[in-house]
């Protein structure tokens, strides 16, 4: 009786031990995604003081714009690679609605550093005349939103 108290006992820890660390292995790169999340809402926040201002929804202030292209910019240029782990795209269990990285992130990587280098050009235009006028805004949102969407279309989910 003991003895079968043992195993039934070690059987039921060997389950929970199972659901652990299956659970953990669900949520291997929730700290990455949360990451790159984050970097994501920072262009958008810093895109949207730009854009208000194209649209004339917030008066044009060249300081303001400066810094706003400026913070994009320094974001391009952050090496974030830890932050992109392979397996870390929707189709990893768990991680459906979670992420909308595509697998294909890690496929074509060629394809990613090329998109990557374009934005970093666009928004290279953008900081370097921001600070000139709302013109100088205006000109250069169209190539920073194409750059966006260039890896948005092919890298992510809708």
């Amino acid at each position: 009786m003991r003895k079968s108290l043992v195993v039934v006992l070690a059987a039921c820890g060997l389950g929970a031990m199972a659901s652990i660390v299956s659970a953990a292995a669900e949520l291997e790169f929730s700290e990455q995604v949360e990451a790159r999340k984050s970097l994501m809402t920072l262009y958008k926040f810093n895109l949207g003081v730009l854009g208000a201002m194209a649209k004339e929804q917030s008066p044009y202030d060249a300081d303001t714009a400066t810094a706003a292209a400026n913070n994009m910019l320094a974001i391009s240029k952050m090496k974030n690679g830890a932050m992109w782990p392979a397996g870390s795209d929707v189709s990893a269990e768990g991680y459906e609605g979670v992420t909308r990285a595509r697998p294909e992130n890690w496929s074509n990587y060629a394809e990613v550093s090329e998109k990557s280098a374009a934005l970093k050009k666009a928004l290279e235009a953008l900081a370097s005349d921001a600070g000139d006028g709302l013109d100088g805004v205006r000109s250069n949102l169209g190539a920073v939103g194409n750059a966006c969407k260039g890896c948005h279309e092919s890298f992510r989910t809708d």
